[in-house]
């Protein structure tokens, strides 16, 4: 049973330092100190928040829908390389 125990340990600490040499040290940490997930609170129908973004001085801050008057926005992410 100490056997199977020490084997389960030894798969757990065998696959964080591989994903930390794929990573890299820097991001895991910092994927473990400020990941700041939660569970939402919009539901089907809601509009959605303001998004505040800094814009390029680095200091004035933009407010997205101030900035399109109404108008949709699709926003998408992705690779197309």
């Amino acid at each position: 049973m100490k056997k199977v125990i020490l084997g389960g340990v030894l798969v757990v600490l065998v696959a964080a330092l591989v994903m930390v040499a794929k990573i890299g040290p820097r991001n895991v940490i910092g994927m473990l100190l400020y990941d700041q997930r939660r569970e939402g609170d919009l539901v089907v129908g809601d509009l959605a928040p303001d998004v505040v973004l800094t814009a390029l001085d680095g200091q004035t801050q933009v407010g997205l829908a101030s900035r399109l008057g109404g108008k949709p926005l699709v926003l998408i992410f992705g690779s197309f390389t």
